[in-house]
C-alpha cells in the first residue's frame, strides 16, 4: 500500500505544482517560499519543538498553546508549519520573529526526508485531524514524538478511511499519540489502529482561546471613531456566494432600520476587491478599513479589507454572522464572538466543527438562518430586543468557559515526552 502511495504522490507532483502555479498568478502569496513545498529552504533548526496548523483556523486555536511552549521551553526553537498563505501571514502578524514558519512539504519520500534533516524536530503537534502519511512515519522511523492535538475524525470520514485501512492503520502505529476531542472522536481513531494505550481524551483547545486584555476597549474606541452610535452587525469570514446573500439581507434590513450599519470581512484578501465591487453594483454606499476615515451616515457597508483585524471589528459589533455556513464550506470559528459576549448567527453548513455548533445552536447561544429573509429576520429580531441578544450572548460565553481546560491537559501530556 505504501508502494502506491508514494507513486500516487509521484504522479500527482506535476499537477500539484501546477495548481499552486495558477493560484499563485491571481494571489502572489501562492509563489512565497514555493520551494519549501517540493523539499527545499527549509530553516537549519535543532531540536525544535513543530506545530502544524493548516490554515487561519488553525493557527488561532494554536495561538495559547504557542505561547505557552515558547514561554515553558525558551531553550528551544519553536517551528510553524501551514498550508494556506493566509495561515502564514497570521503566524507572523501574530509571532513575528519570535518562531520559525515553514510551509509543510508535499508527500514525495525524498521533500520529506529534506524537510527532517533541515528542522529536526524534538515534538511534532499536528492540530485536529491531518493525516499525512509520510510526513507521520518520518516521525515514526527518527523517534519523534507526534501528538495529534485537538484530534477528531467524523463518521464520514471514518468509512473513507476504512477503505485505505491498511495505509492508515500503519500510518497511526508510529507511535502517534491521539489527544482526541471526545470519546467518540477516540472510538473512531481506535477502530482505524491507533493504540489504545497512546490514545487519550483532552477536549478541544480551541475552548482555551486568549483574546487581548484591551480588545473590549479598542473595539469600542474604533466604533466610536468610524461608526459612532449606529447599531452594527458583522458578516465575517464570507465566501463566494455569500456575500451576495448577506448584502440582500442587509437591504432589507435597511428598509426597516435605515442606520443599521453592515461589517464585512471576506475571508480571503484576494477576494477584496472583488466584494467591494460586488457591494457597489449593489448601489450600497461603503468604506474599506483601508481607507481609514469614518463612516457618512448614508454609508451601509464597512469593508473589512485588512487581515488580523477581525476580532477588534468583532469587538466593534452588536451581533455576529459567522461566514463559510451559508453556503458549503462549513463554518468557520464561533468562539473568538462567544469570547465576547456577542450574539451569533450562523448558516446550515457548520460540519467542520459540528459538535461545537451543536452546542450553540442547542443552548440558544447561536441562530441559523438558511437564506437572505431569515438572516435580516433574525439580525432583526435581536437588535430590537438588547435584552435577548444580551442572554443568548452570555450562554455562549458560558459554554467556552465550561469547556476550557483541553490546553492544560495537553501540557502536562507533552510535559515528559520533552523530558
Amino acid at each position: 500500500m505504501r508502494i502506491l502511495y508514494n507513486l500516487l504522490t509521484y504522479i500527482l507532483l506535476l499537477p500539484y505544482a501546477g495548481y499552486w502555479f495558477v493560484r499563485g498568478i491571481i494571489n502572489r502569496s501562492y509563489w512565497d517560499k514555493f520551494h519549501q513545498r517540493l523539499g527545499a529552504g527549509y530553516p537549519k533548526l535543532e531540536r525544535c519543538i513543530w506545530v502544524h496548523a493548516v490554515s487561519v483556523g488553525e493557527v488561532v486555536a494554536a495561538v495559547p498553546l504557542i505561547r505557552a511552549l515558547l514561554a515553558r521551553y525558551p531553550d528551544r526553537p519553536l517551528l510553524v508549519t501551514t498550508v494556506t498563505p493566509t495561515g502564514a501571514a497570521r503566524v507572523e502578524s501574530i509571532f513575528g520573529t519570535d518562531v520559525h514558519h515553514a510551509y509543510i512539504p508535499f508527500e514525495m519520500p525524498q521533500a520529506v526526508d529534506n524537510f527532517f534533516s533541515s528542522v529536526n524536530p524534538e515534538l511534532t503537534l499536528v492540530l485536529e485531524t491531518e493525516i499525512w502519511p509520510n510526513l507521520y512515519r518520518g516521525c515514526g522511523v527518527r523517534d519523534i514524538p507526534l501528538v495529534l492535538v485537538s484530534a477528531r475524525i467524523s463518521p464520514k470520514s471514518v468509512h473513507r478511511y476504512r477503505r485505505l485501512v491498511p495505509l492508515f492503520r500503519e500510518t497511526l502505529s508510529h507511535g502517534i499519540i491521539i489527544a482526541a476531542q471526545t470519546e467518540a472522536d477516540a472510538e473512531r481513531f481506535l477502530s482505524l489502529g491507533a493504540a489504545p494505550e497512546r490514545t487519550r481524551i483532552t477536549g478541544n483547545i480551541k475552548f482555551d482561546i486568549e483574546l487581548p486584555s484591551d480588545l473590549v476597549e479598542r473595539g469600542s474606541k474604533l466604533r466610536a471613531e468610524l461608526f459612532g452610535e449606529r447599531p452594527v452587525w458583522i458578516a465575517a469570514s464570507t465566501h463566494d456566494g455569500e456575500e451576495a446573500i448577506v448584502l440582500d439581507a442587509q437591504q432589507k434590513l435597511l428598509e426597516r432600520i435605515p442606520e443599521l450599519l453592515l461589517i464585512l470581512v471576506p475571508r480571503h484578501p484576494q477576494r477584496f476587491a472583488v466584494v467591494r465591487d460586488l457591494i457597489a453594483k449593489q448601489g450600497m454606499s461603503v468604506v474599506s478599513r483601508t481607507a481609514a476615515h469614518p463612516c457618512e451616515a448614508s454609508t451601509a457597508v464597512f469593508l473589512g479589507d485588512t487581515m488580523g483585524e477581525l476580532t477588534l471589528f468583532y469587538a466593534a459589533s452588536d451581533i455576529v454572522f459567522v461566514g463559510g455556513s451559508l453556503v458549503p464550506i462549513g463554518g468557520h470559528n464561533l468562539l473568538e464572538p462567544a469570547s465576547l459576549g456577542l450574539p451569533l448567527v450562523s448558516g446550515p453548513h457548520v460540519f467542520n466543527a459540528q459538535e461545537i455548533a451543536n452546542m450553540f445552536v442547542e443552548t440558544g447561544a447561536c441562530c441559523l438562518a438558511d437564506d437572505a429573509d431569515q438572516l435580516a429576520d433574525v439580525v432583526e429580531g435581536l437588535l430590537s430586543d438588547p435584552g435577548i441578544a444580551k442572554e443568548r450572548g452570555e450562554l455562549g460565553r458560558q459554554i467556552l468557559e465550561r469547556n476550557r481546560g483541553a490546553l492544560q491537559r495537553l501540557l502536562a501530556m507533552i510535559e515528559p515526552l520533552l523530558s
